[in-house]
């Protein structure tokens, strides 16, 4: 007979299996929130403590000592809010002003969808790809801390006028969603020296990953009825956001390799930059914008963990 496993050891290989299918999860939130509307919109008022949970989950794994290891080379974080907030926002500005003329809707969705923050998730694709993990922390950690700051003053500085924005409650959104939830998980990981994390990490993160499929259906649920597949913009829509997902990655590729960045440094830059947080962004555009600025986020979370794998395996070599 077999050695039974213990609930800790069986929560964690949960966790790896579920990990294994980031990919699919997402997409399949998506489709869950498409052919059940009517289920998963009553979940919407437990979004925000949803997402709560998935940042929990992920910050208590962040340390303050990675936070100063990284600030002592501030070049890379400096590269990365460079990549991150203003050229990879600018040219999807650019570019969807061009394309979705006189749609200011749209617009509102690609500028939030490139404005959020990076992505929990890229800690696990550092990881994978053996980068710097205390710089990815870091750049994770500054970034969600920063975004009740970035997140409204990016909106308002490319839209302006064009959309009336409550910035207000979109930083307070940002704070009770993933802010107050990072600072939580950095206090309960320091205070305990790591013994509460090795403790409830083990059952908290595939619950994450739950919810993570739950706040993806309950925001899609919302918009199924206006996202109609025979409408050619839909898959204009799309495409860019491959586009602007692919294109997210060369370029912290590139700003790797001409600023002669360490191979494991260009990896945690090359994810961070990559990788949003598109749930976030969905939540945000779902609460505080017109129905068609969840769109863009919305289609962009189908792809977003494949194409970081494909990414990944096409442009980075792993270390060791």
């Amino acid at each position: 007979m077999g050695i039974r496993k213990k609930p800790a050891e069986m929560a964690v290989a949960v966790n790896k299996r579920l990990e294994q299918f980031l990919p699919v999860l997402t997409p399949a939130g998506v489709i869950l929130g498409f052919l059940f509307p009517r289920l998963f919109i009553h979940l919407r008022p437990l979004v925000p403590w949803l997402f709560a949970v998935m940042t929990l989950s992920g910050a208590l794994t962040l340390r303050a000592k990675a936070l100063g290891t990284a600030i002592s080379e501030p070049i890379p974080l400096g590269l990365f809010f460079l990549s991150a907030h203003v050229l990879i926002p600018l040219i999807v500005f650019l570019i969807c002003t061009g394309i979705f003329r006189g749609d200011s809707d749209t617009l509102s969705g690609y500028i939030l969808l490139f404005s959020v923050p990076t992505a929990v998730s890229g800690f696990i694709w550092v990881s994978i790809f053996r980068g710097d993990n205390a710089l990815a922390l870091a750049i994770i950690l500054l970034d969600t801390m920063a975004a009740p700051l970035v997140v409204p003053g990016a909106m308002s500085l490319f839209l302006g006028t064009k959309v009336s924005l409550d910035m207000t409650g979109m930083a307070v959104s940002l704070i009770l969603m993933v802010v107050l939830p990072t600072i939580i998980g950095i206090l309960v990981n320091e205070t305990s020296r790591g013994q509460i994390p090795s403790v409830v990490s083990p059952y908290l993160n595939p619950l994450a990953k739950v919810c993570i499929v739950l706040v993806i259906a309950a925001n899609a649920s919302a918009v199924a009825p206006q996202i109609h597949l025979d409408n050619p913009e839909i898959w204009i829509i799309a495409a860019l956001c491959i586009f602007f997902s692919a294109l997210g990655y060369i370029g912290s590729k590139l700003t790797g390799i001409v600023a002669r960045l360490t191979p494991e440094k260009k990896v945690s830059l090359f994810f961070t930059t990559g990788l949003r947080n598109i749930s976030a962004a969905t939540t945000i555009a779902i609460d505080f914008l017109p129905e068609a600025a969840a769109f863009p986020a919305l289609l962009g979370i189908v792809f977003q963990q494949s194409i970081a794998a494909i990414m990944g395996k096409l442009l980075i070599r792993k270390q060791g």
